[in-house]
């Protein structure tokens, strides 16, 4: 019933719009930039009481170029909740608390989010209190410390799960110069050095966190005019100073690749096929229908899931990505074996999976089937503020904006079944690949 309601309620906000049938993106919104180049964006919705805020940083762990330094981007999204000298960290704990906010952060390659829900009296103490640690964050080098053993802590704990440990070795192994080749959390030698780096993480916070670098979003039971004039008021003196990082750009790859990896304890068996992509781009069609590819060569309705998974029974799952990022990302397809002597024949179903699709057009059905399906998934996830900021967190970090979301959907409506071939046999040669095969120790 909730979701039901769910899309009843967006295509009529759809049709109060008048909005041109290729719009997809249900809700209207506003946005300004400040003369500092801190961009705004406000979408209210019909969810009375209730504002999700999220403050998108577009730099990741993809900014990290100077050697010996991954893994800053991560350590900031602990290091912002340090505090200021007007609110110390306990006291900004204080406030969110006493507010019964949700407040949280998260880093990825390509960007930093930082967001809290709270209830709508509470906007302007939000506004307030979180353009002041994006000026004004305050820490000593013992407070600095004290975080970067805690981030060493977090590493240790994490490479204890197999498929962080897949991450970091498939990474370091497919990529040459370009800094997708650490993950997220970074090099483990850099973060054991990461106290030692004090100087290094001011001019880390001075390079990237500027307003020019910064989008806010707001979402929620709020007057856009209203917003508007809280950001400009606390966010206006807010000094530019961002840095563009001088990025390697990966060069081709013209042999496939493989790592093999042994995990230091029990797990079934994970294979991992990484074929190079390409950086998201909303107007080529290739890109387009390589997501879509995605669905129709490896998702839950397709023929290599029915048999692995449901008939064969040789996997526990099948999971295959297609991601939006700002350069050359991975296009993944994983999946955990439960006989280790099946490893090669679940490798030559998933090539043989692709060398159909690259030989033979996919049905006008299934592929009007899958937009149909991707489309109003997206539409169904936008029910709440929190879920409508976090669908649009990666195109505003890939973009500045949301505009693109529109601009995505209506590429997919103009993708042929001769395009998803045409994907398959572009971005799926075995020399743009790296095989990755995990295992448990015996």
């Amino acid at each position: 019933m909730r979701y039901l309601f769910t899309l009843v309620s967006l295509i009529l906000i759809a049709l109060a719009q008048s909005a041109p049938a290729a719009t997809v993106f249900p809700y209207p919104y506003r946005q300004q930039t400040l003369p500092n180049g801190l961009k705004a964006i406000v979408i209210p919705m019909p969810n009375p009481g209730l504002v999700a805020y999220f403050t998108v940083v577009r730099t990741g762990s993809r900014d990290e170029v100077e050697p010996g330094k991954s893994g800053f981007a991560h350590f900031f999204e602990h290091m912002m909740f340090r505090g200021t000298k007007k609110y110390p960290g306990s006291q900004y704990d204080h406030i969110v608390t006493s507010m019964g906010a949700n407040a949280n952060a998260a880093t990825t390659d390509d960007f930093t989010m930082f967001h809290m829900t709270f209830p709508k009296e509470d906007l302007e103490k939000v506004i307030e209190i979180e353009s002041d640690r994006f000026q004004n964050l305050s820490y000593g080098k013992p407070a600095f410390q004290t975080e970067a053993g805690a981030v060493y802590g977090e590493y240790r704990k994490d490479i204890t799960n197999p498929f962080m440990l897949l991450e970091e070795k498939l990474m370091d192994r497919a990529y040459d110069v370009h800094t997708y080749k650490h993950t997220t959390m970074g090099f483990e030698a850099d973060i054991k050095a990461m106290p030692e780096a004090y100087d290094y993480s001011l001019s880390f916070f001075k390079r990237f966190y500027r307003p020019e670098n910064v989008v806010i979003l707001v979402v929620g039971d709020v007057d856009p005019k209203a917003t508007f004039d809280l950001i400009r008021k606390y966010y206006g003196g807010w000094t530019k100073g961002y840095a563009l990082p001088k990025i390697a750009p990966e060069p081709p790859q013209t042999a496939e690749r493989r790592v093999d990896i042994t995990y230091p304890g029990k797990t079934l068996p994970i294979l991992c096929m990484a074929y190079k992509g390409v950086a998201f781009d909303p107007g080529n069609i290739d890109f387009a229908a390589a997501r879509l590819l995605n669905d129709l060569a490896f998702g839950e309705t397709s023929e290599l899931y029915k048999k692995l998974v449901i008939r064969e029974q040789k996997v526990q799952f099948l999971f295959a990505d297609v991601p939006m990022n700002r350069d050359m990302p991975l296009f993944t397809i994983t999946t955990m074996v439960k006989n280790p002597e099946d490893i090669d024949s679940v490798r030559k179903n998933i090539e043989e999976t692709i060398k159909e699709f690259q030989t033979a057009p996919v049905s006008e059905q299934k592929l009007a089937e899958v937009k149909r399906h991707d489309k109003y998934a997206f539409l169904d996830s936008l029910d709440s503020p929190e879920r409508v900021a976090e669908a649009l967190v990666r195109y505003i970090a890939m973009t500045g904006g949301i505009e693109v979301v529109d601009q995505l959907y209506a590429e997919y409506d103009r993708v042929t079944p001769e395009d998803i071939r045409h994907a398959a046999q572009q971005y799926y040669q075995p020399q743009r690949c790296t095989i990755a095969v995990l295992k448990g120790e015996k």
